[in-house]
């Protein structure tokens, strides 16, 4: 039987990266928690894949929207930092990301994909999870997707802004409308 994660402290993790400046580094959930930061999460299944590509750059041309809304945007997969380095270098028209504006995670013990749930242990990939923690570590929504159904970024900042007013939300809110 599946734990239930939400509303319970979000797993922690420090992982090997390549950063938006193409360097390697590492990112970890402690570090936005201690930036007083809302992240967003988001696994995917691999690099260089037909699907990944396409919410990847959605995500990264509206980093902005994020940081608006004081939230770090953090990609993870299983596949090594390398791999990532490259499909950061490939460029949009090739199927790759071109210039990113967040880090892409690591993920290549599986720990992380595991701990979330999202891990397809019998092909070593993750299924596209999403998870929205706040600064205190608290992990407020999820939702996982199959691995070949791409995700809608309006709808994950359309969350994001609902769970930061913190009010009760209606059926089909919209950013602007009322709340309960």
């Amino acid at each position: 039987m599946t734990e239930r994660m939400v509303a319970k402290q979000a797993p922690r993790f420090e992982m090997e990266a390549v950063l938006p400046n193409e360097e390697y580094g590492k990112v970890s959930l402690e570090k936005n928690i201690s930036k007083d930061k809302w992240t967003v999460l988001f696994f995917y299944p691999m690099d260089l894949s037909f699907v990944s590509p396409t919410e990847i750059t959605e995500l990264s041309d509206r980093i902005e929207e994020f940081s608006e809304l004081n939230t770090e945007v953090i990609g993870i997969s299983t596949d090594t930092i390398h791999a990532h380095r490259t499909f950061i270098a490939t460029p949009r028209g090739e199927n790759g990301l071109g210039d990113l504006q967040f880090p892409l995670a690591a993920d290549t013990n599986h720990h992380v994909s595991k701990s979330y749930g999202v891990l397809i242990e019998e092909e070593g990939v993750a299924l596209r999870g999403l998870f929205i923690v706040n600064p205190e570590g608290e992990l407020e929504y999820q939702v996982v997707h199959h691995k070949n159904l791409g995700r809608n970024v309006d709808e994950t900042v359309r969350i994001l802004k609902a769970l930061q007013e913190d009010d009760p939300h209606p059926l089909s809110w919209k950013v602007g409308q009322q709340t309960l």
